[in-house]
């Protein structure tokens, strides 16, 4: 049973005589950075062991798939008296002892034991973003003295930072983004040698249930908590408007990504016509002149109803796109799975003769007779390889056709996709055009009155250099025009080029998918058939006689 609310785990006294020699000489040593070569080496070492354990390290280590994280004292000392600590998990009410000396049991968070890694001198925490899916983490002993750097381990249910460097009780805050957190332990640390130290975790992180090993009762927990009640408050109200701006940040980020998706990020709005502008030097200055500024206005508010009208045509195209998809990746997922189950009948309908061929041998005792029921079977033996191969080949061709007839399907979306966007991206050049002859026309109209002396309007000394004759001025409405066309080309040249990349990439990835099912269903047909025919070599008939 775990400890109750006033049991306590028994810790051993402090070492001496040798073992305190050796704990000496493990502090002077250089202290090391958390860093990959140190998490394998600890995942390895007390990872799956003997044909799993080969096949992890022909497969490489998966961080994500890493459930518990042992970086402390186990190993560093590996003589025959080194300590032995055990993770100390909790799941439900179940709970082991503290790393302390020898577990009599322990309840692991998963089948392999947690990874041992001796004594690292680590002095910050740093190095575990993949880490995804920890949920027991050792850091007992080390040189720590501030929790930060464990954002991604979000799952997290038992931390042990015992025997380190802690001293600042803000530390604690930083631990209330852990919602599955249960089991902490930091004794040995300045921090808890102050006095608040019980109360003060107990109100900050109300969801845990046990504090260095012994289990917090509730009454406890109620007086911290109105103890704390203001502070408390005020740091939830803190939390709550973090969390509203994450979220509105995660939600603006998610939308970018479903307009990137469909091709059209930063078209619903005025993002292309103010960019056309930013580099534009000339068209700054131009946009002073007298009746510039109400031609301007007028244009950019037609040209964003055109990037609009292309920004909403392009998440139409998306849906269609993806219902497509969708619709695709259906239709393979239902041929393969009745193809499947066929195959599955056949095989079921052949290991039932097969056991009956087998023991019909076995008993049979006239040599003719085995010799004659061999062939049998092995004729029986071929022929469902020519039925699972059949069935196979039949699958073959019904997904081709349904690949290409998505192909087509797709390429007909995405070359009118293509098609109307081009036809909208030319409508944006005419208005460009437009807007730059009647530019041009006000330009040579106000150089014209500055000649003849006729300007009242002020010009400030940048405008007023573009005028020194018709040549400068014309160039310089030329060069804005070029800029703004340069930036309509190109945004439309990254849309085109980028959804006939992704189409081409699609295609490509769904013919390669198939190339690989095939050749993989091919080889469980030729091994379970060898499988089989194995069996059958194996009963010679001398041995039968005998």
């Amino acid at each position: 049973m775990g400890a109750g609310p006033n049991e306590t785990f028994k810790v051993p006294p402090p070492a001496s005589g040798p073992e305190r020699g050796r704990m000496n000489r493990l502090y002077d040593m250089e202290p090391r950075v958390m860093d990959d070569d140190m998490l394998k080496l600890a995942v390895g070492e007390q990872g799956p062991r003997e044909e799993a354990g080969q096949l992890a390290k022909q497969e490489g280590i998966l961080f994500k798939d890493v459930l518990s994280l042992q970086l402390d004292f186990q190993s560093a000392y590996r003589g025959p008296h080194r300590w032995e600590p055990l993770p100390a998990s909790v799941t439900g009410k179940e709970t082991v002892e503290p790393r302390w000396g020898v577990s009599s049991r322990k309840v692991p968070l998963s089948q392999a034991r947690p990874p041992d890694l001796s004594f690292n001198n680590i002095e910050a925490i740093e190095g575990l973003d993949t880490l995804v899916n920890l949920e027991d983490l050792s850091l007992f002993n080390n040189r720590i003295s501030k929790i930060d750097s464990l954002d991604a381990l979000v799952k997290l249910q038992v931390l042990s930072l015992g025997n380190n460097h802690i001293g600042n009780m803000m530390n604690i805050i930083y631990l209330r983004r852990f919602k599955a957190l249960r089991t902490l332990s930091l004794s040995g640390n300045p921090v808890a040698e102050d006095e608040d130290y019980k109360m003060f975790i107990c109100a900050y992180l109300p969801d845990l249930v046990y504090l260095d090993f012994r289990r917090l009762d509730d009454h406890m927990k109620e007086l911290a908590e109105m103890k704390h009640q203001y502070s408390i408050d005020e740091l939830k109200h803190r939390e709550n408007l973090m969390q509203a701006r994450l979220e509105d940040e995660q939600a603006r980020r998610e939308e970018l990504e479903e307009h990137k998706a469909a091709f059209v990020e930063q078209l619903n709005g005025t993002f292309l016509f103010d960019s056309m502008y930013a580099e534009d030097i000339e068209g700054s200055k131009l946009s002073h002149l007298p009746g510039v500024g109400e031609l301007l206005e007028a244009y950019k508010d037609k040209f964003v109803i055109i990037c609009l009208n292309i920004f909403e045509y392009g998440l139409k195209q998306q849906e269609k796109r993806k219902a497509e998809l969708d619709t695709f990746m259906e239709c393979v997922q239902e041929a393969i799975q009745e193809n499947q189950e066929q195959g599955k009948l056949k095989i079921a309908k052949f290991e039932e003769k097969h056991l009956l061929s087998l023991n019909a041998i076995r008993e049979e005792s006239e040599l003719s007779s085995i010799e004659t029921k061999i062939v049998e079977y092995s004729e029986d033996i071929t022929e469902l390889f020519n039925v699972l191969m059949t069935l196979e080949m039949q699958l073959v061709e019904q997904l081709e056709e349904t690949i290409n007839m998505f192909e087509r399907n797709i390429i007909d979306l995405v070359g009118l996709f293509v098609e109307n966007v081009q036809s909208l991206m030319a409508q944006c050049r005419d208005l460009e055009n437009h807007h730059h002859e009647k530019l041009l026309e006000i330009a040579i109209n106000i150089l014209e009155k500055i000649v003849k002396g006729e300007m009242d309007e002020d010009l400030t000394d940048d405008v007023r250099s573009l005028f020194v004759d018709k040549d400068t001025i014309v160039n310089a409405v030329g060069a804005s025009h070029d800029i703004h066309l340069l930036k309509i080309d190109n945004r439309e040249d990254e849309l085109v080029t980028r959804v006939n990349s992704w189409c081409t990439h699609l295609l490509d990835k769904i013919h390669k998918d198939e190339i690989m099912r095939n050749r993989k269903r091919v080889k469980e047909i030729n091994q379970y058939v060898d499988h089989v025919q194995s069996e059958l070599d194996s009963l010679e008939c001398g041995d039968l006689l005998d």
